[in-house]
């Protein structure tokens, strides 16, 4: 099985987020997208990130009746940091036949260096960086290691400019994310009062 690995906050997931998972799964030919909600990511202070039953519920929302795309809880379970490539070695032991792709946003190659072990993340999945356009900004790719840059695929989307701290201030604000989410997950930040 081809399974696409997209992690991050979801806070809250956004059509930006489907939109990209959507690509990627049609593009790489990926039988499957797993979004993968962070329990502690590296750059972000412990406890800046709302509840992780809330992200799981809002990500359960936004892929209901999608069977190609589901949540996982393999960083939520563990009670430690989430190093992208401690998730890729635990799949991949528990799923060896299976190959992996990590989608992540062509900028993040910008630090890929900086990341945990980037080489072995490359052994373990093909990196999938998403770009607006086929073809990738010399400058993202300057500092990436030449192992990680054979294991890296392009994905080309439409632009959209969506972004979850955007989000949670229009609803700080009570301002509108009609359109900027699902309904259902507007739905829910409401009746949760999430982000006031």
């Amino acid at each position: 099985m081809r399974i696409g690995i997209f992690g991050g906050a979801f806070d809250p997931v956004h059509f930006g987020h489907l939109l990209l998972a959507e690509q990627c799964r049609e593009q790489c030919g990926l039988d499957q997208v797993w979004f993968v909600p962070t329990k502690i990511p590296p750059h972000k202070p412990e406890g800046s990130l709302t509840d992780d039953k809330h992200r799981v519920e809002m990500l359960k929302l936004a892929i209901a009746g999608i069977p190609e795309f589901q949540v996982s809880r393999i960083e939520l379970d563990r009670a430690a940091i989430s190093w992208t490539v401690d998730t890729l070695r635990n799949l991949r032991s528990g799923r060896p036949d299976d190959e992996f792709f990590l989608l992540i946003g062509a900028d993040s190659l910008r630090d890929f260096s900086t990341w945990r072990e980037p080489d072995a993340i490359a052994r373990l999945a093909t990196i999938v960086a998403v770009n607006r356009g086929p073809v990738l900004p010399a400058e993202l790719t300057d500092g990436v290691s030449e192992t990680v840059k054979r294991s890296l695929q392009v994905v080309d989307i439409p632009g959209v400019d969506y972004s979850a701290t955007d989000i949670r201030e229009r609803v700080a604000e009570d301002r509108s994310i009609r359109f900027l989410v699902p309904r259902a997950v507007e739905v829910y930040i409401q009746q949760h009062g999430l982000y006031r």
